[in-house]
């Protein structure tokens, strides 16, 4: 994965590049109300551009079944218009690749810039039908991919087109994520800690699984404790459970005490009776939820505990939040973590998804060495799988 073409390896001047970024921002009625995906993929363009290359860009947005303007990356065109300075000419079509994209492409000259209409506009994209990759493919002499956001999907704009180009690579933003996130797992500065959160322990089974294989201390916060500690025998009451994952977190436990890894669980929960913000909380010890109440916070106990196990790390992986941190009130586990994490002398990376909403509403973002644009990619990724967007670019 560490070895891939990227576009310092090109000489793109005159050529036409396919650039598959990851603009899929929110939208509401019509407007972008965040644009760190496009921002993000501003440096792989402007050295595109520089180079002298026709750039065609593409990307998903949403989930629509069939064209639908209320997922048209118009609303991109403009904002990326308004970022580099120049015309980011939008090839409304809703066949992605037909008649206008074509000519909008035929009329680039070196260093302009085409985006081309949201690829699930094609039914063909998500289940990588070769002939939607054929006609990406044939729209350009080079294919970059850029977005480490979808590169676990096999889709015909992640992998089917790469495989059909006579030239690939990865841009600067894949290529850092490749880079952070493979090393932190695979060559990490020891200490070696890793913290996972959110709800589920079903998400982050082969992650567990892995990370015990690698890691010196591993953190387990969030609902996806509470099967941790009914398999410890407690009751948990109306707390987030897996029941049929309990026999897992008990192997889990067994097999860190096997490898010496020390595997932290909260000591203390913040109990409520309902799941809302202003409702009545109280913290008690991990062993005494009662039977009608449900966690939703680490405690402060497990506050201070977490955060010294954090204080001797060189190297940390934070994938989750610790609590409802959508509420204020439960959301002082995971302001916790992300504080300690922004004061250690460490390489600390957010894998994606709600631990990076988390970190940057925080305020932590700019604390940390590498918050990763991809949540369910870097879980991927922590699990130790290939990702078929990266597989498929060409090796140096």
């Amino acid at each position: 994965m560490l070895n891939k073409k990227t576009i310092d390896d090109l000489n793109v001047k005159g050529k036409r590049v396919l650039l598959r970024c990851d603009f899929n921002v929110p939208l509401q009625n019509g407007e972008i109300t965040d644009e760190n995906r496009i921002v993000a993929a501003l440096p792989t363009i402007r050295k595109l551009i520089n180079d002298g290359a026709r750039v065609i860009l593409c990307s998903h947005l949403g989930k629509p079944k069939e064209p639908d303007k209320a997922f048209s990356l118009a609303p991109v065109a403009k904002r990326l218009s308004h970022h580099l300075g120049k015309e980011v000419v939008f090839a409304a079509d809703d066949n992605v690749t037909g008649e206008n994209a074509k000519k909008a492409v035929a009329a680039m000259k070196d260093g302009d810039v085409v985006i081309l209409e949201n690829t699930r506009f094609r039914k063909e994209e998500t289940k990588n039908i070769e002939t939607f990759s054929r006609e990406l493919a044939e729209l350009c002499d080079v294919y970059v991919n850029d977005a480490f956001g979808s590169s676990h999907r096999a889709h015909c704009s992640t992998a089917g087109v790469a495989h059909l180009v006579s030239e690939s690579a990865v841009g600067y933003l894949m290529e850092k994520e490749i880079a952070f996130l493979g090393n932190a797992v695979n060559n990490p500065t020891r200490p070696f800690a890793a913290i996972l959160g959110g709800a589920k322990v079903s998400d982050k089974i082969n992650v567990i699984n892995n990370l015990l294989e690698k890691v010196d201390t591993l953190i387990i916060g969030g609902g996806m404790a509470y099967t941790f500690l009914k398999a410890k025998g407690y009751e948990t009451g109306k707390s987030l459970l897996e029941a049929d994952k309990v026999e897992y977190a008990k192997e889990m436990m067994k097999k860190a005490e096997e490898k010496g890894v020390n595997l932290l669980l909260p000591v203390d929960n913040v109990i409520v009776k309902e799941f809302k913000n202003d409702t009545e909380y109280k913290t008690v010890a991990s062993d005494s939820i009662e039977v009608d109440w449900m966690g939703v916070d680490i405690g402060e106990k497990t506050c201070q505990i977490f955060s010294s196990a954090l204080e001797k790390a060189k190297t940390v992986i934070w994938n989750g939040p610790m609590g409802v941190f959508e509420f204020e009130n439960f959301a002082k586990g995971t302001i916790s973590v992300a504080k300690t994490l922004s004061e250690i002398d460490a390489i600390t990376v957010i894998g994606g998804g709600d631990s990076a909403a988390a970190v940057n509403q925080l305020g932590f973002g700019d604390k940390m060495t590498h918050i990763s644009t991809g949540g369910g990619a870097s879980l991927e990724f922590l699990e130790g799988k290939e990702l078929p967007g990266v597989a498929a670019v060409q090796d140096k």
